[in-house]
């Protein structure tokens, strides 16, 4: 893959063979994101989990302390007081049964994340083909399937993420953006990890936590050191 002279000139700052104590990747990925927009930065992690077994699979959610830097779009499943409730706390995009149409049929996926009462969940199901493989599918585990709407939506507002293996079992989560402070982005990466930590399923032989890389969006790979966690 041929990179641009821009990307080359940050790979130069990396020590491709060292891991940094995440203090020091922060900083370094801060550095070596130079593109001319906002560049997102994220984590990667490796985990030793075999997500094809039911209880060796992560997946829960974390609020990020300085949210993610992005306007998150939320779209709620409801019905009766639940949709007012919605409305008033924020959410983007309310309704029911006559959304199932618009996004099966017309493909509009103008949402970020999905909220649903439970009893809404039934109608939710049959748009699994289309937001199960986005990763948009409510999931109780991630408190999108709830009653209390409003703390939901205030949650996600805030800055609420998701994590969850991928088919490679790694997890792909966004941490802030490069014009963040290093203090907010270091306080976002200690929530995320915590919570990664305290996810790892008791099932589990052998090393849990294989590699962290932290990276931006346009920028090189920085390798953190597993050793803390």
């Amino acid at each position: 893959m041929k990179h641009g002279k821009k990307y080359n000139e940050a790979a130069k700052l990396v020590d491709r063979a060292a891991f940094y104590e995440p203090n020091d990747a922060i900083a370094l990925v801060k550095k070596t994101a130079t593109a001319k927009f906002d560049e997102t930065i994220e984590v990667h992690i490796r985990t030793g989990c075999d997500g094809r077994h039911a209880e060796q699979q992560i997946r829960g959610a974390v609020v990020l302390p300085n949210g993610t830097g992005k306007t998150v779009k939320v779209l709620v499943f409801a019905k009766g007081t639940k949709l007012d409730e919605a409305e008033a706390a924020g959410a983007d995009y309310v309704g029911g049964e006559e959304l199932i149409p618009k996004i099966q049929n017309d493909g509009w996926l103008d949402f970020d994340v999905v909220v649903a009462t439970p009893d809404m969940m039934g109608v939710v199901g049959r748009l699994g083909k289309v937001l199960g493989p986005k990763g948009l599918m409510p999931n109780p585990k991630a408190g999108t399937v709830t009653m209390d709407v409003a703390k939901a939506i205030a949650d996600i507002k805030a800055g609420k993420i998701e994590y969850r293996l991928d088919k490679s079992n790694i997890v792909h989560v966004p941490v802030g953006k490069a014009s963040f402070t290093e203090e907010a982005l270091q306080q976002n990466f200690d929530a995320l990890m915590d919570a990664i930590v305290k996810a790892k399923p008791s099932a589990l032989k052998g090393q849990y936590l294989r590699s962290i890389t932290l990276t931006s969006t346009m920028g090189p790979g920085v390798k953190v050191s597993v050793a803390k966690y």
